[in-house]
């Protein structure tokens, strides 16, 4: 593995840990401040995934800041990078996603791995998963599209926020989180039953997003370049 590679793989464990520490975190305190009300519940969970969003992209971008497979799997099928960097950099973040739902269980003293009995299951939350993602990937390379890599952090931490409440799974839109919060019984939790056909709509709706970015933006591989790191070849 090239030395590049290595720090942008670093950058998707560490941001991908914190990033999933926050949602299984703030769950877990969300329950715990707010027990007899979910809808408040689910503000405190929401305001808080926007807002490390947020934080983590401004501080990782420059190495790489996807923090997603899906996203990762789209660079690849824009052809900005190979199979061997996306293969690289989806491992560190699905390593990262259980080392930070490992970290959020025991920060608020529970065991490090809890597995799941929350069943999030039905159509209407498969559908939930695909409308989620094809608008998280159209939101992050349209935002690059247009120049402003500097509001990529701003514009997905806004649409996580708001996709929490109009969407029925509440957005995970992401296969390591998905993973991840397999191993956390508690507010933000997925049973492992649950987890494989939420990761096949996240698929699907990465590879529709895929698409659509290819018939909205002429060039989409110089948008898919600004998210996770240097088109390959370039300096860093």
């Amino acid at each position: 593995m090239s030395s590049n590679l290595a720090r942008q793989a670093l950058a998707e464990l560490i941001g991908t840990a914190l990033l999933v520490a926050t949602v299984v975190g703030s769950g877990i305190a969300a329950a715990r401040l707010s027990p007899n009300d979910v809808g408040l519940q689910l503000l405190e969970n929401a305001l808080a995934t926007g807002a490390v969003l947020v934080a983590l992209i401004i501080a990782l971008q420059p190495v790489s800041a996807a923090f997603n497979p899906v996203v990762t799997l789209v660079e690849r099928w824009l052809g900005v990078i190979g199979w061997r960097e996306a293969g690289a950099l989806i491992a560190a973040q699905l390593a990262g996603g259980v080392l930070g739902t490992m970290l959020a269980n025991l920060m608020f003293d529970l065991p490090a791995v809890m597995i799941s009995s929350k069943p999030r299951t039905g159509t209407g939350l498969w559908l939930a998963e695909i409308v989620a993602t094809v608008g998280l990937m159209l939101i992050i390379f349209g935002t690059a599209r247009t120049g402003r890599k500097d509001m990529i952090a701003v514009a997905v931490g806004g649409y996580i926020t708001a996709a929490y409440w109009f969407t029925s799974s509440t957005s995970f839109a992401n296969p390591a989180v998905t993973v991840a919060r397999m191993f956390s019984d508690t507010f933000a939790g997925i049973a492992p039953a649950s987890v494989l056909p939420f990761i096949a709509m996240q698929v699907l709706g990465g590879a529709l997003a895929a698409l659509l970015i290819r018939l909205l933006y002429p060039h989409p591989e110089q948008a898919a370049a600004e998210i996770t790191g240097p088109v390959k070849g370039q300096p860093s």
